[in-house]
């Protein structure tokens, strides 16, 4: 008898969890859509209750190739660390990947500038401007994170909308050039087996960001995790190595939201 109890104090627990978690979390974000060139365009966006009356920071989230805004909210649930700011999942259209799905069957994001008609670079612009419409947006605290194309994404945006972003927080991702990005803090998230974007692009790629943001060559702890390489013109480099592979590291998220909170934007970079 006392084991079936257990059980049945189990089963009403998760009961229990479910009614008091789960449906809080869908109602947390909302279901936006928008048009951008005639096409349709969503997101799920997480908008805190101040957000009206006070300013609030903004994070765009980019999901993987393949992916979708509801995986990336489940996977980064950014808001769960960072319930004052406004999150925003975004969701690609069907595109050709670099590494996977040559026929661009699945969704994911543009990979450079001119891309399928800039209809991502577009497709933001159309969501920020919506957001500063509608709510109080700090401008000093516009953040993006992604993972894989996802990361990618980012690291156009940061090319090709710097001047927007106070730091950005790329994984599992790579950028072929620096030569448009101006140097801001940023965070690169990495898993030493991954196999898809190899470890070693990912290794060139932070050594390139590090260098065009001045950083020192040493770095030194950043959390139990991390590590920061500082730089004298404020703008740092963390980066987050985990033993795993391409996947997103569950301690990923919170470590973004600690390191965007640590960088608001200067008023020089606006």
């Amino acid at each position: 008898m006392k084991t079936r109890k257990g059980f049945w104090f189990v089963v009403f627990a998760s009961l229990l969890a479910v009614v008091m978690v789960g449906p809080a979390r869908s109602q947390d974000l909302q279901r936006l859509e928008f048009a951008v060139d005639g096409v349709a365009r969503e997101a799920l966006v997480h908008v805190p209750t101040a957000a009206k009356a006070t300013n609030v920071p903004v994070v765009f989230v980019f999901h993987g190739h393949g992916g979708n805004m509801r995986q990336a909210a489940r996977s980064f649930a950014i808001e769960r660390c960072w319930p004052e700011a406004i999150v925003v999942y975004m969701q690609g259209l069907k595109t050709p990947g670099a590494l996977t799905d040559p026929e661009g069957k699945l969704p994911g994001w543009q990979g450079r500038a001119g891309g399928q008609g800039d209809r991502d670079l577009k497709f933001f612009d159309a969501v920020l401007a919506q957001l500063k419409q509608d709510f109080k947006v700090d401008e000093k605290r516009i953040y993006s994170t992604g993972h894989s194309n996802g990361g990618g994404f980012t690291y156009l945006l940061w090319a090709e909308r710097g001047d927007v972003f106070a730091a950005v927080a790329p994984s599992a991702a790579v950028f072929p050039n620096v030569r448009k990005f101006k140097p801001k803090p940023a965070m690169h998230l990495a898993g030493e087996k991954d196999a898809l974007v190899k470890y070693q692009w990912q290794q060139t790629m932070m050594e390139a960001v590090r260098k065009l943001n001045g950083c020192v060559a040493e770095g030194k702890p950043w959390g139990e995790q991390g590590t920061l390489y500082p730089s004298k013109s404020g703008t740092p480099v963390v980066t987050f190595i985990h033993a795993g592979g391409h996947e997103l590291n569950p301690a990923a998220p919170a470590l973004i939201v600690k390191f965007f909170k640590e960088h608001p934007a200067e008023t020089k970079q606006l």
